[in-house]
């Protein structure tokens, strides 16, 4: 299975389901895309984004409820996934690096919070999504610096 040698380290510290569907999307992408590696990551992450979201240096599962958004893509990249018509199969469109964008204001402020996000009482729902999404590049380098 070649993508037990791919997985991102921030697969590698989530959940054993998070790393099963980013393993199965990846192998099954790249017999699907002929072998093409970086098209198959893309759309291994594309996967992950329906079931989980970007906290810290890892993906944790989303909660799923009729109230909320739940299970579903993070953001517009992820929803459109790889069936656009261009070569690049999405690959130069902006994603929310694994927030999940899609997510309640009321959400995305507690995962602020667990963050310790500083400002994040006077920020609107896309400032929070941008902030977490920094916070989440600055853990995931610390944890990867550790090793």
């Amino acid at each position: 299975m070649p993508a037990r040698d791919e997985v991102p380290s921030t697969v590698r510290r989530s959940d054993d389901k998070a790393e099963r569907t980013w393993e199965k999307t990846y192998d099954s992408a790249l017999d699907s895309y002929d072998g093409d590696g970086a098209r198959a990551r893309r759309t291994a992450y594309a996967s992950l984004k329906h079931t989980h979201e970007k906290v810290g240096d890892h993906w944790e599962p989303k909660e799923h409820s009729d109230s909320d958004n739940g299970w579903g893509p993070s953001d517009e990249q992820a929803a459109r996934g790889g069936r656009d018509s261009d070569s690049t199969a999405g690959g130069d469109r902006p994603t929310a690096g694994g927030v999940d964008a899609n997510a309640s204001k009321e959400h995305l402020y507690s995962v602020a919070q667990r963050l310790d996000v500083p400002g994040r009482s006077s920020m609107n729902k896309d400032e929070l999504v941008s902030a977490i999404e920094k916070a989440n590049d600055r853990e995931t380098r610390s944890a990867r610096e550790k090793k």
